[in-house]
């Protein structure tokens, strides 16, 4: 059974930064691509950055060049800059587990206001 557990939210400045971390237990193997997705009350989960094999990255368009994923293992990390009000939600980790299915954490909420 595949746990992911998120933390680092909260409430900070705009303009402030803020690193997610998410811990992963069970088996989760280096191919199988990590990530952050975010979702704000009546709208989708949408995507935030991914991390697959070999490190390979891809990003929202709205957070390039301001977020930062990265992984150790079955950490997944995000470190976010320059932070907007509308990054403003809750953020939640995923793991794709190819046959098994996807894994969600329980979501970690980020509010950006001054």
């Amino acid at each position: 059974q595949v746990r992911l557990v998120e933390s680092g939210g909260g409430l900070v400045q705009p303009g402030g930064s803020l690193r997610l971390s998410c811990a992963g237990s069970g088996v989760i193997f280096s191919f199988n691509p990590m990530g952050w997705y975010r979702q704000t009350p009546g709208e989708r989960r949408d995507l935030v950055a991914l991390i697959g094999s070999g490190g390979t990255t891809s990003y929202a368009d709205s957070v390039k060049g301001r977020f930062t994923i990265s992984r150790d293992g079955a950490m997944v990390y995000l470190q976010m800059n320059n932070l907007k009000p509308e990054d403003t939600a809750v953020y939640y980790c995923y793991a794709n587990l190819g046959a098994r299915g996807i894994a969600w954490g329980q979501g970690t909420q980020v509010t950006v206001s001054s």
